[in-house]
């Protein structure tokens, strides 16, 4: 029996976790869920979208999934991510990219991975004003921070029978410290019995457009790692069914990685794809290999028959009939 935190967020958090729930007891997973709320509900009465017990929480646990967080703008809270990420140093966000038969997108066969850093990088958030003239921010690249996730993506790649990992820079511009991204990356890559080759992040950029199976597992800073997951989302149908996860030493962290979409909250149509995606990747992550397939192979079958889909999805299903149709073909 694993416990796990389960953090359900704003909008259509409650919706989507609620579903995900469903789908990973019907695998078969013993899970015992430790429920906290964070995000909107609970910033009257603790100044703050995370208060110290959910912290508390995920420390305990090791693992969390959450829903979708609201972070309020222009009202002085940081985000729920960000907090996340520097409390418990989790120094990965892992998004695999996969396309399904069935859901309409511009490309077939997409199957890569975006291994991003994030502690570091121009969001460390060091910032400051020159007067009323400019604005400066301060990009952060270290060693340590370089290597530690480069030998991240060529363990994942050696994990999961992966070909080849690239390494996404700009260090014809940036010599010093994409600089230093980028000769760490090699240095890493001598380690490792698996192809490697890099890639300046603008024509990542087009190359992934044109060319997107010709990519496995991408490395890279921080921002390229938020812009390029963005947009190889965009090439399999859209952050409503990609799942996501904030890896650390001993902390991992599963989240859908879209908004809260409170304009649709409660209205029973909020497509649940992308945390329960986010749940196979944390039941691999737990060792539960068995049920994760079985929800892998249920979410196959589902988008393959095309008969019980969310709107967003080009269907009318609600998102509990979408749910049951899971349950039913696991």
């Amino acid at each position: 029996m694993h416990t796990v935190t389960l953090i359900p967020g704003d909008g259509i958090g409650p919706e989507v976790t609620d579903a995900m729930v469903k789908v990973v007891e019907a695998s078969g997973a013993k899970i015992n869920w430790e429920k906290v709320q964070a995000g909107e509900a609970v910033i009257e009465k603790y100044n703050t979208a995370i208060p110290d017990y959910v912290i508390d929480s995920i420390k305990k646990n090791k693992v969390a999934i959450k829903g979708p967080i609201t972070t309020p703008v222009g009202k002085g809270f940081k985000s729920v991510n960000v907090t996340l990420r520097q409390k418990l140093d989790l120094y990965v966000n892992l998004r695999p990219i996969k396309s399904f038969k069935g859901i309409k997108s511009r490309y077939e066969d997409v199957d890569l991975v975006i291994v991003r850093e994030n502690t570091e990088d121009l969001y460390a958030g060091i910032e400051h004003k020159i007067g009323d003239y400019a604005a400066e921010s301060i990009k952060i690249i270290t060693k340590p921070a370089c290597e530690r996730i480069s030998k991240f993506a060529f363990d994942y790649a050696k994990d999961n029978n992966r070909k080849k990992v690239t390494g996404v820079h700009k260090a014809n511009i940036m010599k010093l410290s994409d600089g230093l991204f980028l000769n760490t990356f090699r240095e890493v890559a001598k380690d490792y019995n698996i192809e490697s080759d890099d890639l300046i992040v603008d024509a990542a950029a087009m190359n992934l457009v044109l060319n997107p199976e010709n990519y496995d597992v991408m490395v890279m800073p921080n921002l390229y790692g938020d812009i390029l997951s963005d947009l190889c989302s965009g090439l399999v149908g859209g952050l409503g069914i990609i799942p996501g996860a904030n890896i650390g030493k001993d902390v991992a962290v599963f989240e859908a990685v879209h908004g809260s979409a409170p304009q649709i909250a409660g209205q029973n149509i909020a497509n649940p794809t992308a945390i329960i995606q986010s749940a196979v990747m944390m039941l691999k992550y737990l060792g539960e290999v068995d049920a994760a397939k079985k929800i892998e192979k249920a979410l196959e079958e589902v988008f393959l028959k095309g008969e019980k889909l969310t709107v967003d999805l080009g269907g009318n299903s609600t998102t509990e009939e979408f749910t049951d149709e899971i349950i039913k073909y696991i």
